[in-house]
């Protein structure tokens, strides 16, 4: 190699060596510590108090482009009450989180609750929805099948004039559901669209006028029902 070419290969690695050089110091310049942190969102349940504490140790000891950001909105979707999170950086040092939340439509096996797709997450600090929610209970994994069949009977009971204030389904499959805080229907595992049809009329026939009165409709029976009214015992059928 003549001195001329080894002069342009030294001029080239000096170039990439101050450009490196130069990379790193911009990194370390720009590479601050996180000065602010900003929240918006429609935000109907949860306080901004509150989702600025659950967020602080997410980012705390971090700086501003080491952090990342993938792993920071997945941590950030295990917060109460978050749907989902996005996350981006704003010049100088600050983090913008914009915070979708969960629309609860239903209390899910007494402690959790249920959003519009039959995911179950924790209420944590909120106790007050604005209305009634239904009482829905179920295996684990069957929120969305539970919810769903909650909408059907919600339905097909419409013309009755009652509501359905709570629902179960029996971790070997049998459904049972209750209306306005008083009677319990219950349907079993078979058949279930003609059980509720025999219940639909029996209820318009002559059921909902005593409806005071009793405790338990039960529908596992080849024809007709077995009504239990309070103070009696019943013996009910397997389904």
């Amino acid at each position: 190699m003549n001195s001329s070419a080894r002069g342009t290969l030294l001029g080239v690695l000096m170039i990439v060596v101050l450009i490196g050089a130069g990379g790193r110091a911009l990194w370390l310049w720009l590479d601050k510590p996180i000065a602010r942190v900003s929240i918006s969102g429609d935000l109907n349940y949860v306080s901004a108090s509150y989702l600025q504490k659950e967020l602080a140790p997410l980012v705390r000891g971090h700086t501003w482009l080491s952090l990342s950001l993938s792993e920071l909105r997945d941590e950030a979707r295990e917060i109460g009450w978050l749907r989902e999170v996005t996350v981006s950086r704003e010049w100088p040092n600050t983090l913008r989180f914009v915070l979708y939340e969960q629309d609860p439509v239903a209390r899910w096996n007494d402690e959790l609750l249920l959003n519009t797709r039959g995911q179950p997450f924790s209420p944590g600090p909120v106790s007050d929805f604005g209305r009634r929610l239904p009482d829905l209970g179920g295996p684990a994994g069957s929120g969305r099948e539970v919810l769903g069949y909650y909408d059907s009977l919600r339905r097909a009971l419409s013309g009755l004039g009652v509501s359905i204030t709570q629902l179960r389904l029996e971790p070997r499959g049998a459904w049972r559901f209750q209306i306005n805080d008083g009677v319990w229907i219950i349907l079993g595992r078979a058949d279930l669209d003609a059980r509720l049809a025999r219940f639909i009329a029996a209820w318009k026939r002559q059921l909902g006028k005593e409806a005071s009165q009793i405790r338990y409709i039960d529908l596992r029976y080849p024809n007709g029902v077995s009504v239990a009214r309070h103070g009696e015992t019943a013996t009910v059928p397997s389904d």
